[in-house]
């Protein structure tokens, strides 16, 4: 039975890798890039550094460089010094770098495969893929990248969001997101 597992995910993961990095190429980006542009636009505030993009990728810090420095030059992603913190440069997509995306991710037929199932099927779906993820992540000790309203610091307050390790106000905004500090 694992054996199924893990060659049913991986074919559809091949699968969605083959089609984006296709979208991609015709667009003019290689697939890292691709990658770290789709990471840079869904990750917060404490996950947008260039060592945060080493960790999700799980790529050497040389080419995650060399990755954002061409995302850089294609006016996709900006650099943006920390407010607080001079020695932090946080990156982000710009609203180029979301437009490209618009046309990549997800990928054009698997969003029309996603539209053709019921709520349901979505539903079961999402759950079993949510449990196998909380144990892979939990089996291997590698770092969460959760979404940030399901993590354990992430506290509702009667004015609303507070990040219990950072103990920052957070956005209803900021919640959707994933951090690269998520705790189960």
């Amino acid at each position: 039975m694992n054996s199924d597992i893990f060659n049913l995910i991986e074919r559809i993961a091949n699968m969605l890798r083959y089609e984006s990095r296709n979208q991609g190429l015709q667009l003019g980006l290689l697939p890292v890039q691709q990658e770290a542009l789709y990471y840079l636009s869904i990750c917060n505030r404490y996950s947008d550094t260039l060592l945060a993009v080493t960790d999700y990728l799980g790529l050497t810090k040389g080419t995650v460089s060399q990755t954002l420095k061409v995302l850089e030059s294609k006016g996709l992603i900006e650099k943006q010094k920390d407010l607080t913190d001079k020695r932090i440069t946080h990156l982000k997509a710009t609203q180029a770098g979301l437009f490209y995306l618009a046309q990549t991710y997800p990928a054009t037929q698997f969003s029309h495969m996603l539209a053709g199932l019921s709520e349901q099927e979505h539903l079961e779906i999402s759950s079993a893929l949510k449990t196998l993820l909380l144990h892979y992540q939990t089996s291997t000790g590698r770092k969460g990248f959760g979404v940030c309203q399901n993590c354990q610091y992430n506290q509702t307050t009667d004015s609303g969001f507070v990040c219990g390790l950072t103990k920052d106000t957070l956005s209803e905004y900021d919640v959707t997101l994933i951090c690269r500090e998520y705790l189960t």
